[in-house]
């Protein structure tokens, strides 16, 4: 009686590995249900055209179900994607440049966000008091600016308006302040010039500070300010989810930069500017693809001013 059970098992068990080997019967990535990809994020303005490409479906179209999560900063970002505990990230170009330098095994794999290049209407923005006696960048030697992070970004930057303008580069000083701090310190004196982004720089306006330079303009032409990367790791064992994820990207910024009136509206999805704030946003520009040469320039000029060590390499880390 054994027998013939164990026979009919047999038999079921070859048949139905026969089906599944069928070329008829396989199914692709999107077809054998979406793979589930955790991004790691900042609620900020420059990575709406992600939470647009996934409202309009363009993750979905390449078999992926996008889960964003928020985290403060790059600092939480990198080590999270290292783990695997997010498959991609988004961070800045020097804590990327930084992580190359240290031998972490990331990689950019698509463009995040530039510049608009255009000195005076960009995203971000050096400010002081309408009063103060600073009346261009050159004047921040000896004085202290407000960043979000120290050694990194800002200070980089800024130190390119000044010495852009003439003025002694390694005197000026940092103090960390979180965005939403910085308009209130400037008021109040604790701190000479602050360096805000988008809607921060808004507030910036509205309380009636001076702007004296467009740092991200100052550092190199259409910089590359952000970049999405992912693990060494996963690029070895899924190149094809890492392919579809850039693709999908990639048709979420071109979509952004073509569309900004629904950029504007995403970001009341993930952030709390008020409809009215929205609509004055100075938007940055999100082209597909990575300025080379901008990192390039702003790698240089890191290392110039002591945030990096030394030139990473950047082969290894650019898509």
């Amino acid at each position: 009686m054994r027998r013939p059970r164990l026979l009919a098992l047999f038999t079921a068990t070859v048949l139905l590995t026969a089906a599944c080997g069928d070329p008829e019967n396989e199914k692709g990535p999107a077809e054998a249900g979406p793979d589930r990809v955790n991004v790691g994020v900042i609620a900020i303005l420059d990575v709406a055209p992600i939470y647009l490409g996934r409202d309009k479906g363009f993750f979905k179209d390449r078999g992926i179900e996008l889960n964003l999560t928020t985290a403060q900063g790059g600092a939480a970002i990198v080590p999270a994607v290292l783990s695997g505990e997010y498959q991609f990230g988004f961070s800045n170009t020097i804590s990327l440049l930084l992580g190359a330098d240290r031998k972490l095994p990331v990689k950019a794999v698509v463009n995040g966000v530039n510049s608009t290049g255009v000195d005076g209407q960009d995203f971000a923005g050096l400010f002081v008091k309408a009063d103060s006696p600073i009346r261009s960048p050159k004047d921040l030697a000896g004085r202290t600016v407000a960043a979000n992070t120290l050694k990194n970004i800002v200070d980089t930057t800024v130190r390119s308006s000044v010495a852009k303008d003439g003025g002694d580069a390694s005197r000026v000083k940092f103090t960390e302040l979180a965005f939403p701090d910085q308009v209130p310190a400037l008021q109040e004196g604790r701190v000479d010039a602050i360096f805000v982004v988008e809607p921060f720089q808004q507030s910036a306006v509205a309380a009636g500070a001076r702007k004296i330079a467009s740092s991200y303009v100052d550092a190199a032409p259409d910089l590359t300010v952000a970049m999405y990367f992912t693990s060494q790791r996963l690029i070895a064992n899924d190149p094809d989810l890492v392919s579809r994820f850039t693709a999908a990207m990639k048709q979420s910024l071109e979509y952004a930069d073509a569309h900004p009136g629904e950029v504007r509206d995403v970001l009341g999805s993930y952030t709390k500017i008020a409809p009215e704030v929205r609509a004055k946003l100075v938007l940055p520009k999100w082209p597909a693809e990575v300025n080379r040469a901008s990192v390039e320039t702003l790698a240089d000029r890191a290392v110039s001013d002591g945030t990096l060590p030394k030139k990473p390499d950047l082969a290894a880390l650019l898509p």
